[in-house]
């Protein structure tokens, strides 16, 4: 005969109805907040490391706080209602506060400890205090509950249902409310979120009523072992693995599927449709469990096999199926495949995760504890676990060991994880032999893992068709990205710098081309590049073509992954100058946005090595605001110049980024870089003030002695002349303005570029693309200056029918 404690309190369902709607709007704030915070702080692995922890250590503290800081007496609904007031409040000043606030950081952020300081306390003033709100939100509402199998039950459905709707948080904000809209619109969104469920709950409050238990019969708590220290210990265990496995996974899976935007989402969404599966299920069953800590362990011995079965798929299984996404029309039906090849690696080991959270509660419940107590610790718990694994893993972990032996270390930890729950067993001679040989299926299991194919750090989403036809010549594990470096099979002697599954430069002459152009369209037509700054190091062509100008005498390099300048260098120092080891040349580790945000120095020339914009983060170099920053560091007479791919994009995309360009500077240019004719990729060149370029001077500097190696490097690549450099010119802002009529600009606040360029990753456009632009083309007489003939025949070479 079951007692009144045992009858569930009214209202549950709905309750987890509101949960949903809970979990929703976090992850949409949580989306929302980290492209902002990204803007200002930046993006290398040390700034989103802050910014995770923050966001994640004020979850910690809400779950432990609110038993302490809120009396069991104030009814649980009317406590959950006003949280969830208070994040929708909070929701709204972050929005606006983080503009607000970066103004004030560029005075102080920097670099080094200091620049880490401030970040830490830029991200602390914007996210702990709603992420505290968010965290107690859980502990709050399980005091309507009671902790009896019946009621942790309940609290692991809530703990699903709030997952369940951080999976449809993640969705509605990566695939609809940020593609279509901007960031302000999601948040108004997360906020009506919170307003309707508050609303409810205040309604709920009123017509309900609470009494609090303040002490429950013995016994009629679920039976438990000894020992929840362990319990705990395990649940952060669990928390650092799941967090660790999300950021190797992440990494391996982006190279396979593209680093877009929308595979981030596709892979977050996965993996918390598999935490709410598993919690839910575990729940369902935990009110017969007679032995929760007993399940508690024996999930965590599951889980290492799930940890080597994910490992499996993505190393050995994915990269051999026969996926070519170019063939594929529509990017809808891209996203159907990666979803199928996400679940299909990560959601075994994610529902485990989540089964681990509710058998935990259950492991260490007894009906004298208060269950917002109870929630808390466990949930503090696990979210400790989770920070620690978060920064280990990618900060510390991934750089040394990689991604097969970070792992391999996880299987390790979830053993560990497993042994501590199941201690006890040991006392019994058939319990420490079935411990002992589960631990050595552990070690073989962790002897399985083998690093990911080479390809896939080279080719990303063509990996299945490009096997064998490379010779790899280095691998590295970064903390931002992996990159390799390969050969050509073949006589050609081509050498591939590759980011990420995609190639970011090589001695190809194509990319040659670009990468002298980048660097000598603005060195030739400044004066002087005294003073010059390069984001990106790339295979340190671009930096290293203003190497040979003797009026050089500083040059900046913005690199946020410290392999590249240190080891691929060396792979192109004959063609990138041997520019990582002259005087002249600092290399700045840090994210190209902060450095520019913070720094006082202003230069001659800036200009970018190549970054494709469809790569999630890139967007923000390509932003209105971006290039307004950009701007500002230059000195009168200054020139800038940024790359513009045209393969693997749309129209839309292209007209997004030469459009928001020429918003900034509105005198700018245009110059084509073809192959055989057809249009592969354009530099964009504008400057602080109007240009005029000087065909003779930009002639003799070229034909000097003092510049000899200059027009060497460049006549390797086809530019034997400064006419032939400069028949590159494919067009002018003011030709261009009727085919730019229906462009996107891409701001700071939508980020446009990335969702435009992330459904185009897979086109085949760039003739086209190219065609049109030179289609609108003319020669402006007012922008070259020089000797009638030259001028003369330059002018035929632009206005040619073939590409240059």
């Amino acid at each position: 005969m079951s007692t009144a404690a045992d009858r569930p309190p009214p209202h549950l369902p709905l309750l987890l109805a509101l949960f949903v709607g809970s979990g929703a709007a976090a992850l949409i704030y949580q989306i929302v907040w980290f492209q902002l915070l990204q803007l200002v702080i930046g993006s290398s692995a040390i700034s989103l490391g802050i910014l995770l922890g923050t966001f994640m250590g004020g979850m910690c503290i809400g779950s432990l706080g609110l038993a302490r800081v809120i009396s069991a007496r104030h009814h649980p609904l009317r406590v959950y209602a006003l949280l969830e007031l208070g994040i929708a409040a909070f929701g709204i000043l972050v929005l606006y506060l983080i503009p607000w606030i970066a103004g004030a950081y560029m005075l102080v952020g920097g670099r080094g400890a200091d620049g880490i300081f401030f970040r830490s306390v830029l991200c602390a003033i914007c996210l702990l205090p709603p992420t505290v709100l968010m965290g107690a939100t859980l502990p709050a509402i399980s005091r309507w509950v009671h902790s009896t199998p019946s009621g942790v039950a309940w609290l692991g459905y809530f703990y699903g249902g709030n997952t369940a709707g951080a999976v449809l948080g993640c969705l509605l904000a990566g695939f609809f409310l940020l593609r279509v809209y901007d960031m302000p619109t999601a948040t108004w969104v997360a906020v009506a979120l919170n307003i309707a469920v508050a609303a409810v709950g205040l309604a709920l409050a009123a017509a309900t009523r609470y009494v609090p238990t303040e002490k429950a019969r013995p016994g009629a708590g679920i039976p438990t072992a000894g020992g929840h220290r362990a319990v705990y210990f395990a649940t952060a265990l669990s928390g650092m693995t799941a967090l660790g496995a999300e950021v190797i996974w992440t990494r391996e899976l982006s190279l396979l599927l593209g680093g877009t935007t929308y595979t981030f989402s596709i892979i977050l969404a996965v993996f918390l449709i598999g935490i709410g599966l598993g919690s839910s299920v575990a729940s369902l069953w935990s009110r017969s469990w007679v032995r929760p800590r007993l399940a508690l362990g024996i999930c965590q011995l599951l889980l290492v096999g799930g940890i080597a079965w994910s490992a499996f798929a993505i190393s050995q299984s994915l990269p051999y199926w026969p996926v070519l996404p170019e063939i594929v029309s529509s990017p809808w039906v891209m996203f159907q495949l990666d979803l199928v090849r996400c679940v299909y690696a990560i959601l075994p080991a994610a529902c485990l995760w989540g089964a681990s959270f509710p058998l935990a509660l259950a492991a260490v419940a007894s009906e004298q504890k208060d269950t917002a107590r109870l929630v808390g610790g466990v949930y503090a718990a696990n979210t400790l676990g989770a920070i620690i694994g978060a920064l280990l893993f990618s900060i510390l972990l991934l750089p040394l060991f990689g991604t097969h032996g970070s792992q391999r270390l996880m299987i390790l930890l979830a053993t560990l994880s497993a042994a501590l729950v199941l201690a006890p067993m040991a006392r019994s001679p058939r319990g420490l032999l079935a411990l002992a040989a589960a631990g050595l299926l552990a070690v073989s299991l962790s002897r399985t893992i083998v690093p990911i194919p080479f390809e896939m750090i080279a080719f990303g989403r063509q990996t299945a068709v490009r096997l064998g036809t490379v010779t790899e010549l280095y691998r590295g594990e970064g903390m931002n990205s992996s990159i390799g470096v390969s050969g050509a099979t073949d006589r050609s002697g081509v050498r591939s710098f590759h980011v990420a599954g995609k190639i970011e430069a090589s001695s190809a002459v194509s990319d040659m081309r670009l990468q002298l152009q980048l660097g000598n369209l603005p060195a030739l037509l400044h004066p002087r590049p005294a003073s010059v700054l390069v984001v990106g190091f790339g295979a340190g062509v671009t930096a290293g073509s203003f190497i040979p100008y003797p009026e050089l005498s500083r040059l900046v390099v913005c690199e946020i992954e410290p392999l590249i300048p240190t080891i691929v260098s060396r792979f192109f120092a004959t063609e990138n100058q041997g520019v990582a080891d002259d005087p002249r040349v600092e290399i700045v580790f840090d994210d190209a946005r902060h450095f520019i945000r913070t720094t006082d120095e202003k230069f001659d020339v800036i200009t970018s090595d190549p970054i494709h914009p469809w790569v999630k983060g890139a967007a923000s170099l390509y932003t209105r605001e971006y290039f307004e920053q950009v701007k500002a560091r230059l000195k009168p007479g200054g020139i800038v110049t940024q790359w513009v791919p045209l393969y693997e994009s749309s129209p839309a995309v292209i007209k997004s980024e030469i459009a928001t360009f020429l918003e900034v500077f509105p005198n700018a240019t245009v110059w084509g870089n073809p192959i055989g004719g057809i249009g592969y990729d354009v530099v964009l060149l504008g400057s602080a003030d109007p240009v005029t370029i000087d065909i003779d001077a930009i002639d003799t500097r070229l034909t000097g002695a003092s510049h000899a190696r200059v027009l060497a490097a460049l006549s390797a690549v086809g530019f034997a002349s400064a006419h032939e450099l400069l028949a590159t010119f494919s067009g002018s802002a003011r030709d261009l303005a009727p085919w730019l009529a229906d462009a996107e600009i891409n701001t700071d606040r939508n980020l446009r570029l990335q969702y435009l360029a992330g459904m185009s990753s897979a086109a085949k456009s760039g003739g086209t693309i190219y065609d049109s632009i030179r289609s609108y083309r003319r020669f402006p007489e007012e922008l070259f200056i020089g000797e009638p003939s030259r001028k003369d025949a330059l002018r035929s070479a632009v206005m040619a029918d073939k590409a240059p």
